[in-house]
């Protein structure tokens, strides 16, 4: 059975953004080598990489720029392994490899329940939000950054039903990041 591993770097204070759409300048303050290094192991390890409409824009767009192309092995797996985008408005996408679809949950399910690889969710606060309540997330992956934004867009909605989560890994970076992994239990 396929897990589905969701991946974000979020604030002290919850946020995965700030308050501005796409401002994510904390995050260099978490980025180093060790990071580098995840995010290479990300490519290795995910059969498909799964995105909300609006996360699917941004990351299309950055990764298929020329600014993309410092990093060769990122920038291949990104550009080159299958994605799947939720969108209830968005009937396809031009980004190699993309499929759009409307029914998230369902695809989710389907990919999850044959063997293969990890499906990885990037970003997409409102599309985790949905997997969550729909139990089709098996762990949490957080890079929590040591930063307190004060405001922005917070990763966990509000008004979520109480979920206990089991701890599978905690590792700090050198710079203080913490990767935090959970299990579901779904």
């Amino acid at each position: 059975m396929a897990k589905v591993i969701v991946w974000n770097l979020v604030t002290l204070d919850g946020y995965f953004e700030g308050k501005e759409k796409w401002d994510l300048s904390f995050h260099s303050d978490a980025w180093g080598e060790e990071l580098d290094a995840l995010s290479k192991e990300f490519g290795k390890r995910a059969q498909v990489l799964v995105f909300g409409r609006v996360t699917h824009d941004g990351m299309k767009a950055y990764w298929t720029s020329a600014q993309a192309n410092e990093d060769g092995e990122v920038t291949r797996y990104m550009n080159a392994l299958p994605k799947l985008v939720a969108s209830r408005s968005a009937q396809s996408s031009d980004w190699n490899n993309t499929r759009v679809t409307a029914d998230i949950v369902g695809e989710i399910a389907r990919l999850r329940a044959a063997p293969g690889k990890d499906i990885l969710v990037f970003g997409s606060a409102e599309l985790v939000d949905t997997l969550l309540k729909e139990e089709q997330v098996d762990e949490l992956m957080l890079a929590l950054v040591p930063v307190r934004l004060g405001r922005g867009t917070l990763f966990f909605k509000p008004g979520s039903e109480r979920q206990k989560l089991e701890l599978l890994e905690s590792r700090p970076l050198k710079n203080g990041t913490v990767i935090l992994r959970y299990a579901t239990g779904n």
